[in-house]
């Protein structure tokens, strides 16, 4: 049975609705103000929100700024009730967010009909999004299995050779082979660490309090935490001379470590998909709104349509490159940004140039009502 939350001060009309609802086959959920409107949609989730425009105290206006900006309720369906049929107020309210709009008085045919066609709207999204979760479910099916095999075959090889040869092999090939060894298994480790990661962020989307508390911390020095990971991954690759540095600093709301897995994620790749003596450019830049990053790089790129399909395991032109990597990096890198409020783009051409930029909020900047 579909639940139907009705916001309205009128108890007359709040009444007649309701009636006609429980009437059509719903769970109508009553609310005589916008303030206990907001409480029962939290509470109670509905699967689409009748709600009067003019109440007193929050006017229906207030009631979806903010339903929209709690992740829990951004989705519902809106329909605005009103006296009032200015074409200003009606795009006013569409600009907000509203999925349609209902002039009173209306008939029991109208408010049905803009009900059925709510929902009709709404069983498409869900189509489509159960679409995109599939295809989800079928590039990790795809992809997760070769990503895991690839350092597990390299780890049993080595692993082997020692075993059968272990009385003949000289020293420093036991280094050599013990080296092997430890570089994949810290590949398998990184790959099923980021996995449990990620499946973690997509959870945090849909959970209030988690993104609350994941937006508590802050970090006081970015441009010394930037500076060593990237000093690090650089040395890592053998390209110290590569690296380009031009910091700035500011408090930005993130803990250390998340923004330390965002820098270590994109700056890993920034090597990792250019050759060596092209250079690596990090700058970043403080302002009154909190920090921004700039990641260059000159190596393959990315298309257009590259860009706008990134997800998850994504794996653009696998064929032609050797590189191992699953595009997980690049999409924790993404939520862990959005979920602080920030904003993570990429620009690129193919075979010349590739620029993220991201985005932090300042300590300052963070509301305390989350918005994704």
């Amino acid at each position: 049975m579909k639940k139907i939350l009705v916001i309205e001060d009128e108890r007359s009309m709040r009444e007649t609705i309701l009636e006609l609802l429980e009437a059509e086959g719903f769970q109508g959920i009553g609310a005589e103000n916008g303030s206990i409107g907001i409480q029962k949609a939290q509470e109670y989730l509905p699967d689409l929100i009748l709600c009067d425009v003019v109440m007193p105290h929050l006017d229906g206006y207030g009631v979806l700024s903010s339903l929209r900006h709690n992740p829990a309720t951004a989705t519902i369906p809106f329909i605005f009730l009103t006296a009032m049929g200015a074409r200003e107020r009606v795009r006013e309210g569409m600009q907000m967010g509203a999925d349609d709009y209902l002039t009173k008085p209306f008939t029991a045919e109208e408010l049905l009909g803009a009900i059925a066609s709510r929902f009709a709207r709404q069983a498409i999204l869900t189509s489509q999004s159960q679409q995109q979760l599939d295809d989800l479910r079928n590039s990790i099916a795809l992809s997760l299995p070769h990503e895991l095999r690839t350092p597990l075959h390299g780890i049993l090889g080595l692993a082997g050779l020692l075993l059968e040869d272990y009385q003949t092999i000289e020293r420093q090939e036991i280094l050599e082979i013990a080296e092997g060894i430890y570089a994949a298994a810290d590949r398998l480790h990184r790959l099923i660490q980021n996995y449990l990661l990620y499946v973690e962020l997509e959870l945090t989307t849909k959970d209030l309090n988690r993104i609350t508390r994941l937006r508590s911390a802050s970090t006081h020095y970015p441009k010394v935490l930037i500076a060593n990971v990237a000093t690090q991954i650089a040395k890592r690759y053998g390209r110290e001379t590569d690296l380009f540095l031009n910091l700035e600093n500011t408090v930005v709301q993130i803990a250390d470590l998340k923004l330390h897995k965002i820098a270590e994620e994109l700056i890993d790749n920034a090597f990792k998909f250019s050759k060596a003596g092209t250079a690596i450019q990090l700058t970043t830049v403080a302002d009154a709104e909190g920090l921004t990053l700039w990641i260059t790089n000159h190596g393959r790129g990315m298309t257009a349509d590259q860009i706008a399909s990134l997800g998850a395991y994504m794996q653009f032109e696998r064929k032609f490159y050797e590189q191992q990597g699953s595009g997980l990096g690049l999409a924790i890198a993404k939520r862990l940004v959005e979920l602080h409020g920030g904003s993570l783009s990429i620009e690129s051409t193919p075979g010349q140039q590739t620029t993220i930029q991201v985005t932090l909020p300042g300590s300052h900047q963070v509301s305390t009502n989350p918005r994704l």
